[in-house]
């Protein structure tokens, strides 16, 4: 069952664009091999086809917060009978922030932290996962929020030691702060009806601007919507890899 998440859409909200992989047929992207995520994230962002960026929002668009701490995810990958699936948490609703919300495991770094230890750290304390068992093989544009200006790093990893088909990675949730563990399909991210883009105004001090934010809206058996942040970094991923299909 669905659980219903709280948006903040803003008056005046209004359709945006269509997926960046949306010139592609269906049948080119109903399968994406890890294998094929890895060599895209090595060939880098520079190899990006020539669909726009997802949008950012510079610091001076948003207001000032009490934590400016910068903050840090893993984007979790593993292969399960030649897909690649990333591993997606439902926050715990009784939490102070995004509560309710999908993301991937993360949080704000410590002291002297750095962005990957953080992430690694983060991982292990709210779903078990140990960081021995995670190979990084890359990185996403850091982005940052509508509600901070403190930059959020990605880091994207691939669990290892599994066996193709294995039901995926060993994971002990952290009940205070997970309440689902959940992984899907990159292919069912880019499959026909799930995605959609809404333009929110934002005002700043240069007037008011319009902000791209993404959604994907997952189909049982995972049913849920992923949106936000999350959802401009999953954007970010999908257009590393299927670019590459475009230019053929």
């Amino acid at each position: 069952m669905t659980v219903v998440q709280v948006v903040p859409r803003p008056a005046g909200a209004q359709r945006g664009d269509p997926a960046p992989w949306e010139q592609l047929a269906p049948e080119a992207r109903s399968s994406i091999p890890l294998s094929e995520v890895r060599l895209a994230l090595q060939a880098g962002r520079g190899a990006r086809g020539p669909w726009r960026p997802a949008s950012r929002v510079a610091p001076a668009e948003l207001p000032p917060r009490g934590d400016d701490r910068a903050a840090a995810v893993l984007c979790l990958l593993f292969e399960r009978q030649g897909q690649a699936r990333v591993v997606l948490t439902r926050r715990s609703r009784s939490l102070r922030h995004h509560a309710g919300e999908v993301c991937f495991p993360g949080g704000r770094l410590d002291q002297d932290e750095e962005p990957l230890g953080a992430a690694l750290r983060e991982a292990r304390e709210e779903v078990g996962l140990l960081p021995a068992t995670v190979e990084v093989i890359g990185e996403l544009g850091p982005l940052t929020t509508r509600s901070s200006t403190a930059l959020v790093h990605c880091f994207v990893g691939c669990a290892v030691g599994g066996d193709e088909g294995a039901a995926g990675p060993a994971l002990d949730v952290c009940s205070e702060e997970v309440e689902r563990v959940f992984d899907v399909a990159l292919a069912d991210l880019a499959a026909p009806g799930v995605f959609h883009e809404e333009l929110w105004p934002l005002a700043g001090p240069g007037g008011v601007a319009l902000r791209a934010v993404p959604f994907f809206d997952l189909p049982a058996p995972a049913d849920e919507l992923v949106w936000g942040a999350t959802g401009r970094m999953l954007v970010e991923l999908l257009d590393v890899v299927l670019c590459r299909r475009a230019q053929g």
